[in-house]
């Protein structure tokens, strides 16, 4: 069955256009289907020269604070605490008073001895007149030589008796002294570890305080034998070049994350490796005037164990960082890109220092990585383009493609010195 439908001639004009409209758009687009559009131009990106400059080379280990001077405050003498002459957990000066033991008794032994020393004076005074006597007499045979004989005897042994009273009185006096407890360094003084009242004793060696020196302070950590072999042999062949021991420069990690801001130097190195551990043990000095770092604390010890000559670094921007590790894009031949594998070392300023993975000579990409694939062909930013990106001004050279190189200086980042 056929459908019949009537048009009146305004309503077949417009069908007619409408019909031939569509007819020439189909044209159109037919003959448009031999003509291929243009392929995009290839992605720009901005390229660095990896080049070699002389970095750190920075072991991190961990470590703990130790305080350079600890005194254990203990009595001296018997006798009864009277005051606590400190407040707890304040710097003290050497010679500063703590505490006061009860002096009474030791004064009373101090006045005893003195009279014994006095009565054994008297007694070799009159031994001595003895024998003056005596000695004109033994020679005109007025007495017996046995007698003179007996009166230097007593004079020798008063003469003895004598220097047993002083000596005792000087052991009363130093007794009398402990009474008044002392500081025996510059630190800090921490907990009392007795009250008024309680009973000290000398021969227990009662501990009262304990007063230890921070500033500096010590942090003692260990390095493998192996890892200091390793280092040796990276001396011997001149990959590595390091100064002194006491040009060691160690730098501190808080618990928090957080850098401690002065740096210390390495002032002890164990000449023996612990048999139960495998390790050699090392200790820095630390300055530490704001008493920040306290003792028994755990840091990380930032160790720049000397310098390689011949480091490579690359900006932090260039280097992609994921859970298989890190990786940069390299510019290769015919400018083409490739995705390679990088070990890190350290952070030197604002770049990443690269220990395995890329060559000096090579060109990694600094800007635009995300534009490009794998085998991809981009186009190498000119000299122009590239001084805009960040660390141009320490460049000291160009690549291929006129990207600057951009090493570092040894200003921008510590290097262990000399001095």
């Amino acid at each position: 069955m056929r459908l019949r439908i009537q048009l009146d001639p305004n309503q077949r004009v417009r069908c007619a256009s409408v019909i031939l409209s569509c007819a020439l758009a189909l044209g159109l687009a037919a003959c448009g289907e031999d003509e291929a559009p243009p392929a995009p131009p290839p992605p720009e990106v901005v390229a660095q020269v990896v080049r070699t400059s002389p970095v750190p080379n920075i072991v991190e280990l961990p470590g703990r604070l130790q305080a350079v001077r600890t005194a254990e405050v203990r009595a001296r003498v018997d006798g009864i605490v009277e005051r606590r002459m400190y407040v707890e957990g304040t710097d003290v000066k050497a010679g500063a008073v703590l505490f006061q033991i009860d002096p009474r008794p030791l004064k009373a032994r101090l006045d005893a001895v003195q009279a014994t020393l006095r009565r054994a004076q008297a007694e070799a005074t009159n031994a001595a007149r003895d024998v003056a006597r005596f000695e004109p007499l033994v020679a005109r045979n007025a007495i017996s030589r046995q007698e003179f004989d007996a009166a230097q005897a007593r004079l020798a042994q008063a003469e003895a008796d004598v220097g047993s009273a002083k000596a005792q009185v000087e052991q009363a006096r130093l007794d009398l002294g402990y009474a008044t407890v002392t500081a025996p360094i510059s630190g800090r003084a921490g907990r009392a570890q007795v009250t008024e009242g309680a009973l000290v004793s000398a021969s227990q060696g009662t501990l009262m305080a304990t007063v230890e020196q921070l500033d500096p302070i010590y942090v003692n950590f260990s390095q493998s034998s192996s890892k200091l072999l390793e280092l040796r042999k990276d001396l011997d062949t001149g990959r590595l070049r390091i100064p002194d021991l006491k040009s060691i420069r160690v730098t501190l990690l808080l618990e928090d994350g957080t850098a401690y801001g002065e740096a210390g130097r390495i002032n002890f190195l164990d000449m023996a490796v612990d048999p139960g551990t495998g390790t050699v043990s090392l200790r820095a000095e630390i300055p530490n005037k704001e008493r920040v770092l306290l003792p028994g604390e755990f840091v990380r010890a930032r160790v720049e164990a000397g310098t390689n000559p011949n480091g490579i670094v690359v900006p932090q921007k260039a280097v992609q960082l994921s859970s298989g590790g890190a990786t940069v894009v390299v510019v290769g031949e015919n400018n083409a890109v490739a995705v390679r594998p990088v070990k890190l070392g350290d952070l030197f300023g604002e770049d990443w220092i690269i220990e395995e993975g890329l060559k000096p000579g090579e060109r990694v990409v600094v800007e635009g990585r995300m534009k490009v694939q794998p085998g991809m062909t981009v186009r190498v930013a000119e000299a122009s383009a590239a001084a805009t990106a960040p660390n141009a001004g320490a460049a000291s050279g160009t690549n291929s493609g006129g990207a600057p190189a951009g090493n570092k200086t040894q200003g921008q980042a510590p290097v262990p010195d000399k001095n």
